[in-house]
């Protein structure tokens, strides 16, 4: 994805690259909307998650859409991020 890569500051291997446009177009039809609107909501959440605590950019960030059933037996996309935390932010 290219905006952890730029936050990590790495360049992808082929595979990578591959397998990140495999799943956006999965996450397009699992949840109905176009790739540009996911990758903004990722960028978004990343800038709100710095507001308040420091990111640490060492380890892998994963944000991804999966898919869960709910009670009612239906099939949703989910949103689920896994971002490691240094420390909290001070608030002033």
């Amino acid at each position: 994805m290219d905006f952890l890569n730029k936050l990590l500051s790495r360049k992808p291997t082929s595979g990578e690259v591959a397998k990140d446009r495999l799943k956006l177009v999965l996450i397009h039809d699992r949840a109905n909307c176009s790739t540009e609107m996911l990758e903004m909501m990722k960028n978004d959440i990343l800038q709100v998650i710095a507001k308040y605590m420091e990111i640490d950019e060492a380890l892998d960030l994963d944000i991804n859409v999966t898919q869960t059933v709910t009670e009612n037996n239906e099939t949703v996309p989910v949103l689920y991020a896994n971002i490691p935390i240094k420390n909290m932010r001070k608030r002033v």
